[in-house]
């Protein structure tokens, strides 16, 4: 990740939330996909208007969720993420809930620079038992000629239990060694609510020369204490008009983030 970024010692990462795509529940059928890619480019420009290091587009809104993507929603992401191309003006990534090998292939379509996703373990979940595939992620990586493109491996994912009973930190380093993330992420209990603390540090402590990430939940008032531990942070929901995943992406919340931020980045300088 240190590769995209040779500047920076701290990286924010800003989610843009697409629209509910086609043959999903949430559907907006009237608005369609001309609908979809105007919403996602309103939040791409309030995110790199004020200063946020990358991007990565997602579809959060495709509830309820489901472990293997549907063609039809491959193809629709795929179709929204090119069509924004020329606005886009960071480093992005991409990632298709909860499928890696999907999320690859959106990338890999896209030109995207990483990819986040549940790579290893064996959870209970929302969604079913969830087995995800990381082998065949990167086999695709390969036999699609992306070598460059980087793993980021949730590693504690959301709307789960890991039936993995390792403590997190050695899941963590089991990951990268056996499965080649790049970085690691960690997460908390579903979208928008923060991880616990003491785990962050335990995988800090475990590996302190890989990449690591605040997946979700971090704010204005807990980013200096995350960024006393991770590379960075993944934030959606407290970017959102008033703090809710649903909405629209906020410039003035986007602003002050980062203005705090670029202090904690000075003062590692």
């Amino acid at each position: 990740m240190k590769d995209l970024f040779p500047e920076k010692s701290r990286i924010i990462i800003g989610m843009v939330h697409l629209g509910a795509l086609p043959g999903t529940p949430l559907y907006d059928a009237e608005a369609g996909m001309a609908g979809i890619i105007a919403g996602a480019s309103e939040d791409l420009r309030a995110l790199q208007d004020n200063g946020i290091d990358a991007v990565m587009f997602g579809n959060e809104n495709d509830r309820p969720y489901a472990l293997s993507a549907p063609q039809e929603g491959v193809a629709a992401m795929s179709a929204a993420v090119a069509a924004l191309l020329p606005e886009i003006r960071v480093p992005f990534g991409v990632n298709y809930l909860w499928d890696p090998k999907a999320s690859v292939a959106i990338a890999v379509a896209t030109g995207a620079a990483f990819v986040r996703e549940i790579f290893t373990g064996v959870y209970a979940s929302d969604m079913g038992l969830w087995v995800p595939d990381a082998e065949g992620a990167a086999k695709l990586r390969r036999n699609l000629g992306r070598p460059d493109l980087k793993f980021l491996f949730n590693i504690n994912a959301e709307f789960a239990a890991a039936l993995d009973t390792r403590p997190l930190g050695l899941r963590a380093r089991s990951a990268v060694f056996s499965s080649l993330a790049d970085a690691i992420l960690v997460s908390g209990p579903v979208t928008g609510e923060a991880g616990e603390p003491a785990q962050l540090a335990e995988v800090a402590f475990a590996l302190p020369h890989v990449p690591l990430f605040a997946n979700t939940g971090v704010n204005y008032d807990t980013v200096e204490t995350v960024l006393t531990h991770a590379y960075g942070c993944v934030v959606g929901t407290h970017f959102k008009v008033d703090g809710i995943t649903w909405n629209k992406v906020d410039g003035a919340r986007v602003r002050r983030f980062m203005d705090k931020v670029n202090k904690i980045r000075a003062g590692l300088s």
